[in-house]
């Protein structure tokens, strides 16, 4: 009976971490738990190799993750497959190191059970790695789950490497010089134009070694380190270069840190020179307020006003154009504070603001801080010829009132647009 029980526990652990892989708890007062997420493995790493098992992880022995590599790109050394997971809404992530028939079988999206017993945790070759498995250590339970991808600035990714190091994320960027039919072989240097680069490597051996690289993209890949110095962001598949365009306009990403907000304080219509030129902000202001307002970069970004009607307009807009013209423009947004979400679009003239035409689809989903404290990315791709200009309309839709109407005031920052090539 009491095998019956502990066969059990080690169920509901393992489908707590596999499938929602949310929370790691105890099925049973007093019953140690068998399972440790990837956050505390990675926690028992202390500058040193340590031995896992349950003397170094307070009683657990194994862990579980979702796959996030491939093994058939060859982009990772032989045998490595990366898996993470979500543990109190921490993603964290392990490099295994397997032989390669075991690599092999497992694909993105796979579910798997680590037994870490007598296994050792290492960082000598530069990735955080997980030593002495074979194949009866990793045991799949399921496929096609859903593998989470978090879009990061360069910076923040710099920053705090190691909360992204082996886990699945995206980066809009650069490819700095730029490339004329370059391949992805080797390393190139990618740029977000927030004054911040990084490395994105490709082995000569890989897949997509030889396929052309666009100038600029949203590239997902693990940050990876190469070595005891060197990060690295590595794709996967020629599939991880995401709405290629061409390169970010001098100057941008508009970062709205120029002027002081104080010289936009309140909602009422005002043009204001920033960073990139000017531009008019009605019913908008310049926020400040960090955990507030939605801040990417700097401590400054923009704030909407809420519960508007159309009959007073509320929108975002550059006063001047930009020459050669638009593959792509992204931005940062969210909610302001716990707000309720809000609708706006993206609007673009090609006649110096005379008149204004919608691209792309209408945005409605905003998330407040109390839901996420990180904003989602937009993308919009166009191919926009000659001299534009753009807006952010936020729809008046009146005041808010649950659940027919959401309205709350709405942030955003780092406004980036993408020349034509």
């Amino acid at each position: 009976m009491k095998k019956v029980f502990y066969f059990l526990t080690i169920l509901i652990s393992v489908f707590s971490l596999s499938s929602c892989l949310k929370e790691n708890f105890n099925a049973a007062e007093g019953v140690l738990n068998p399972m440790a997420s990837v956050y505390v493995v990675r926690a028992a790493y202390k500058d040193a190799d340590v031995k896992l098992g349950p003397q170094t992880l307070a009683g657990a022995h194994l862990t579980a993750g979702i796959v996030v590599s491939d093994a058939s790109s060859h982009n990772l050394p032989d045998g490595y497959v990366v898996i993470q997971n979500r543990w109190r809404g921490l993603v964290r992530g392990l490099v295994l190191a397997l032989d390669q028939t075991t690599a092999s079988s497992l694909v993105v999206g796979d579910s798997v059970v680590v037994e870490l017993n007598g296994t050792t945790l290492s960082r000598s070759a530069g990735p955080l790695i997980v030593t002495g498995l074979n194949g009866s250590n990793v045991n799949k339970i399921s496929s096609n789950q859903t593998v989470i991808t978090r879009p990061v600035s360069i910076s923040e990714l710099t920053k705090n490497f190691y909360n992204y190091e082996n886990t699945l994320i995206s980066i809009t960027a650069d490819v700095t010089p730029f490339p004329v039919n370059e391949t992805f072989s080797g390393n190139k240097t990618i740029s977000d134009g927030a004054n911040s680069s990084y490395n994105l490597y490709t082995e000569s051996n890989s897949a997509f070694a030889d396929l052309n690289i666009a100038p600029s993209a949203t590239f997902i890949g693990i940050p990876y380190m190469a070595n005891s110095e060197t990060q690295q962001l590595r794709l996967r598949t020629i599939g991880d270069m995401l709405n290629p365009s061409g390169p970010i306009y001098p100057g941008y990403p508009e970062d709205f840190e120029s002027p002081d907000f104080s010289l936009k304080g309140t909602y009422a219509g005002k043009s204001i020179d920033l960073k990139t030129g000017s531009w008019r902000l009605e019913q908008c202001l310049l926020g400040n307020t960090a955990g507030r307002d939605r801040i990417v970069s700097g401590t400054q970004s923009i704030r909407f006003q809420q519960g508007l009607t159309d009959a007073t307009p509320c929108y975002l807009q550059m006063n001047y154009d930009l020459t050669n013209g638009a593959t792509k423009v992204t931005f940062w947004y969210g909610c302001y504070y716990t707000d309720a979400s809000s609708s706006f679009i993206l609007e673009y003239s090609t006649d110096q603001g005379v008149t204004w035409h919608q691209t792309g689809d209408i945005i409605s989903d905003p998330l407040p801080t109390s839901t996420s404290t990180a904003p989602k990315q937009a993308t919009f791709l166009m191919d926009i010829k000659g001299p534009v200009r753009f807006r952010i309309f936020k729809l008046g839709l009146g005041p808010t009132s649950i659940p027919t109407i959401y309205n709350g005031r709405l942030g955003i920052d780092d406004f980036a647009i993408y020349q034509g090539y």
